[in-house]
Parts: C-alpha cells; structure tokens; sequence
C-alpha cells in the first residue's frame, strides 16, 4: 500500500449461527424480498453515514497538516542548497494536493450519496497516496513529526473506505439477488400458466381421442355389416373367380407370344424398312410390342396385309433371313392361327368384361368410402395421441423445473437473512 498504510489484520472467525427456520407460501416471496431489501438499504445508509461521520475527523486532521506544513520550513537553510530546492518543491507538491485534493465529503441520506462518498474518498486517498509515494524521502527524513500524523490518519481513512466500498458491494450483490429471485418467481408464474394451459389442452385432447375412437367404432361396425351381408360374399366369390379368370388371359398370351416370336426377326426390320399408311404402322408397331393387344376382329384384314408383305419382302430378299423357307412356313402358320387367337381374345375380353360389370354391381357403393373414413380417423386418433404425449411431457419436464427453482430462490434467500425459508409452491 502506498506510503505505508493498509495492512490488514487477521480476521477473526465469525461465529456461526443456527438459522431459524421459517414456511411460508411461495405468494410471500415478493413481499419478504421487498422488506429485506429495504432494511439492507436502511441498514446500509445508517452504516455508511456512521463512517462518513467517523472520516470527516481525518479530512479535518488531513487539512490541519497540511496548514502547519505550510508554515514550517522544516530548515531548509541547513542542508545543502540542491536538496533545499528538492525539498521546497517537495513539500509544496503535498501541499498543494491537500490543498485542492482533500475535499469536503458529501452528507449520507441516501444510496446515491453513499456512492458518491466513496468516490470522494478513492480519489482523495489515489491523489494524497501517490503525491506522498511520489515524496516519502522528502516527508520520512525532512517532515518526520508529520510522516506519522498522515501514516495513522491515511490508514484510518483508508480501512473506512474500504469498509464503506465493501458495504456498497454487499448492497449491490443484494440487489443482483433480488432481482435474480423475482426472476426465478417469474419463470415459475410462466411454467405455472404454461402447466395450466396444458392440462386444459389434454382434456380437450382426451375428449377428441374419445370422440374419434366412437366415430372408429361406429365405421367398424358399418364395414362388418357390410362384409357379413350375403351380398359381399357374392362379391368376394366373383371377385375370386375374376382373379382366376385372369390367368386364361395368361395363357392365351404366351401362346400367341410364342408364335409371334418365330417372326419376330422378319417382322421388327419391316417395322423400320415399310411405308405403311399411319393405322397400320401403329398395328405393326404394337404388333412388335405386345401382339395380344392388337389381335381384335377390326385390326385382322390389317395383320393380314402386314403377313403377306413380309411374306414378299422375305421372298425377294427385302428383307433378309437366316432361312426363308422356314419363315415362310412361320409366317403362313401364323396367318392360319389368326382365326384363332382373335376368337380366344375376343371371348376373353367379352367374358371379362361381363364377370367386371357383374363384380361391379355387387360391390358396396360405400365400402371404399367407409374404408377411407376409417383410415383418416385412425390417422387422427394418432396425431391426438402424439399430441397428448408431447404436451404430457413438457408438463413432467415443468413438474422439474418448479422445484429446482424454488430450491434456487430458498438459496438466495438465505443470503438476505439468517433465517431460513422454506417455500411451499402449493
């Protein structure tokens, strides 16, 4: 510490003492926190003002030493000439700094006259301490009577301040604290609302998932009258005998596949080679593709053509093949099956088309819709349920947080007062 003050003693241990413990509801907070606040302001200005009563002694004291500095010239004439001169300038700098740094302290009335006093003070004891730093050979060995007086009367001063700044940091740190407990009591009004609004929210979202598993229930029960009528099992049977008749369909087209294959060579480079009209290149092309599709009564004077040019086109060399006889073999086979294959494609699709517009008659107009009902609510009553949960979880998560910040506000309580609250959030 500058010029020799400030040396701390050893403090003293204080004695611990049982706090007394106090319930109240979680209501009261605000209002033990007001009055606690206020008796430490209270407290804190009666403190200060005690210590600004004590200092002014030593501000006196302090300017009382600088007048009878001024007056002595601490025999200069003595000493050497040069030192003389360092001496004076010395002794004036002091002089001067207690002069016009050494100011009257501020009346304590309030929090704000408090602040005010200890920067008075910090920049009384910074000015005086660094001018006699500066100039403690000058005071230590020429102004020894008066190196004494400012060593007791700045320390003094210095252990006061540092009492008055200690006590504005404690008021301050009390402040932060209540704040931070109003904040706490905030967030649980918050959690509380959000709580209450939540449990709301899964009674209405329980009385939908009713109403939904009712309206399911309800559906079920229309869609097993519907599938226990004599009428749907008609149609389940037909609908059977529909799948069934589909493989005919199967095996006519593997036949005709089969034979078409044996042409297939001759038949797709006439595809690229002809200049048909535009109907009888799409039958050609289809024909390529899937011939099952195109054999119907109109399209065969059509197919004929087709054969027989490609019967032309293989015999003059149009179009070339491994073996021509066997192609034209392929080809009048082909021709000769025509009958055929159009009479079986024909009566499977006249069949078909029956056994379909039968199936169509019998099936339940509103099954399907029924079905669809039931698959929306059943996608509803799931949603609801997420919903439920989501909303049941962030109420557990709240059911947490509560204590834990009940418990945070009890701790900082404890700071204020020596008594001990316990808070009841019912």
């Amino acid at each position: 510490m500058v010029f020799g003050w400030g040396k701390k003693k050893q403090e003293e241990k204080p004695i611990e003492e049982i706090p007394t413990e106090k319930h109240i509801p979680l209501s009261d907070v605000p209002k033990i926190v007001t009055e606690l606040q206020k008796l430490r302001k209270s407290q804190t200005v009666s403190d200060i003002k005690n210590l600004r009563n004590a200092t002014v002694p030593l501000i006196d004291d302090l300017k009382d030493i600088g007048k009878m500095l001024e007056k002595d010239n601490l025999n200069v004439d003595d000493i050497d000439k040069h030192l003389a001169i360092i001496v004076v300038r010395g002794k004036k700098q002091v002089i001067d700094i207690i002069k016009k740094g050494v100011t009257s302290i501020p009346e304590i009335s309030s929090i704000e006259n408090a602040q005010e006093l200890d920067s008075t003070l910090n920049q009384i004891l910074k000015k005086v301490g660094d001018v006699l730093g500066r100039q403690t050979r000058v005071i230590h060995i020429f102004a020894k009577k008066y190196a004494a007086q400012l060593k007791n009367t700045l320390e003094v001063m210095n252990k006061n301040h540092s009492e008055i700044h200690l006590i504005l940091k404690n008021f301050e740190d009390t402040k932060s604290i209540a704040e931070e407990i109003m904040n706490f009591l905030v967030q649980i009004k918050t959690l509380n609302q959000i709580r209450t609004e939540n449990a709301k929210k899964i009674i209405e979202t329980k009385k939908n998932i009713v109403s939904i598993e009712e309206k399911i229930s309800s559906i079920h029960t229309l869609i097993e009258e519907i599938k226990s009528s004599e009428n749907y099992k008609k149609y389940l049977e037909l609908k059977k005998s529909l799948d069934e008749f589909y493989n005919q369909r199967k095996k006519i087209k593997n036949e005709v596949d089969a034979q078409f294959t044996k042409i297939s060579r001759p038949l797709s480079r006439y595809e690229y080679a002809s200049s048909l009209d535009k109907d009888q290149k799409n039958i050609l092309t289809k024909l390529n593709a899937d011939p099952f599709e195109i054999l119907l009564s109109k399209n065969k004077d059509s197919v004929i053509v087709i054969l027989e040019n490609i019967r032309k086109a293989v015999s003059s060399g149009s179009i070339s093949v491994k073996d021509v006889d066997k192609t034209l073999s392929h080809i009048t086979e082909t021709e000769e099956l025509l009958d055929v294959y159009v009479r079986q494609i024909s009566d499977y699709f006249q069949k078909y088309e029956q056994l379909k517009n039968d199936l169509n008659s019998l099936k339940p107009k509103n099954l399907i819709s029924l079905e669809n009902d039931l698959e929306k609510n059943i996608s509803f009553k799931e949603d609801a349920e997420s919903k439920s949960k989501t909303i049941q979880n962030e109420m557990d998560e709240i059911l947490l947080k509560i204590p834990q910040f009940i418990t945070k506000i009890e701790e900082k309580l404890r700071k204020f007062s020596n008594t001990k609250y316990v808070l009841d959030s019912s």
